[in-house]
């Protein structure tokens, strides 16, 4: 309980300081966009940003030793959730942490909407694989 409450208050810290220090969202759709801008300043905090989140899981590693995880071997279904990802953070324009950290944080019906939406549907997920799990 205490590592998730930690880690959920470092994601806002990290959410606000980023929101205060430099006036950015810190959605992960949106960084990773501005590491293919032109424009060098955009690029510059992208990078740092995106640096910082994989240097995030060897560094707990590192601390805390290797979280208990389960991921499926099956690598369509991998493939099939990134692409379903990548569609979602498309048409909902922009992601789980951009609408569900930063724009609820900034009350923004918007985000408070797509946030709901990607609940619903991430629910439905698990409840399909979970039923669909002896097929797959």
């Amino acid at each position: 309980m205490w590592g998730e409450l930690a880690g959920g208050a470092l994601i806002g810290l990290a959410a606000a300081l980023l929101w205060l220090g430099i006036g950015r969202i810190g959605g992960i759709s949106g960084v990773v966009a501005n590491l293919f801008l032109l424009r060098q300043g955009h690029r510059n905090w992208s990078l740092y940003f995106f640096v910082g989140l994989l240097a995030a899981y060897p560094l707990y590693v590192l601390l805390a030793g290797t979280p208990d995880m389960q991921v499926t071997d099956n690598k369509w279904i991998i493939a099939a959730a990134g692409i379903l990802v990548g569609v979602g953070t498309y048409i909902g324009n922009g992601c789980t942490s951009g609408h569900g950290v930063c724009g609820t944080g900034r009350l923004s019906v918007r985000s408070m909407v797509a946030t709901c939406t990607f609940m619903v549907f991430g629910m439905l997920a698990v409840l399909a694989m979970n039923n669909l799990r002896t097929y797959l």
